[in-house]
């Protein structure tokens, strides 16, 4: 593939752009048989291997990959929106090139694949993969999400048991269930869903007569979040981590 067009594809200007960053000498390549030292490469057109290659755009350290998968820890007063209302975007916490990323559909760069509400903090994943979106959001799959859940009143069996065996939310009819509950403190709720309704965790313990005073999510499939991803830090999945993720309960 042309350097140019691994530049455009991975989000760093159109192709014009792209050109023109490789003609000025500002485009360094990572080669085989140079692995430490990147070269500098000044014609556009000159052709790599893209998969795995590894480069520098105006000093930013970046690898190829075909499509983007990461995970963020998204912290409180953030909005998991392009267009936020109120607080700041979580696109926001991304570098440049995650958010341009060039897509056949009409929006480009990567998408959060569900949404946490604003005061809700924790595993976040964005990709720019339509299908893998899919995947993760649909019922159908059962990927499980687990919530820590501080609550506002003392849990008893009763509510845990509630929340089991499902509890009646104001627009759907059907019980909803938590395909795992327990309280792991006086305060303190672990909560596994494998649906995203709306609001769905603070709803559903307004069911059983408490409230939600604080709420992370801490696990999407088989696939922790990451001790050492401090809130607002992202990094790209690994091959067994994007594995692990989509592993349903």
């Amino acid at each position: 593939m042309q350097l140019q067009e691994i530049l455009y594809s991975q989000g760093f200007g159109t192709r014009r752009v792209c050109a023109g960053l490789i003609q000025q000498g500002l485009v360094q390549v990572y080669m085989p048989n140079e692995p430490l030292t990147p070269v500098i490469i000044a014609q556009a057109a000159t052709e790599f291997v893209a998969e795995g290659l590894r480069f520098r755009v105006q000093g930013v350290e970046w690898q190829y990959f075909e499509k983007a998968y990461i995970v963020l820890h998204k912290p409180t007063g953030t909005e998991c929106s392009q267009k936020p209302s109120t607080y700041p975007s979580i696109y926001t916490l991304l570098p440049s090139p995650l958010r341009t990323r060039p897509q056949k559909a009409a929006v480009q760069g990567v998408q959060a694949v569900g949404r946490l509400d604003q005061d809700t903090t924790g595993m976040l994943l964005l990709t720019d993969d339509g299908k893998f979106i899919h995947k993760m959001s649909s019922p159908r799959h059962h990927v499980p999400k687990v919530y820590d859940v501080t609550v506002k009143h003392p849990l008893d069996d009763k509510q845990v048991n509630k929340l089991l065996a499902g509890v009646v939310l104001d627009d759907d009819p059907a019980p909803v269930r938590a395909a795992a509950c327990e309280a792991v403190g006086e305060f303190h709720l672990r909560l596994t869903l494998t649906e995203g309704k709306y609001h769905q965790v603070k709803r559903m313990v307004a069911a059983v007569s408490n409230r939600v005073e604080g709420l992370h999510r801490s696990k999407i499939g088989g696939m922790a979040l990451p001790p050492d991803l401090a809130p607002g830090q992202w990094r790209w999945l690994s091959s067994e981590e994007l594995i692990a993720v989509q592993a349903a309960g």
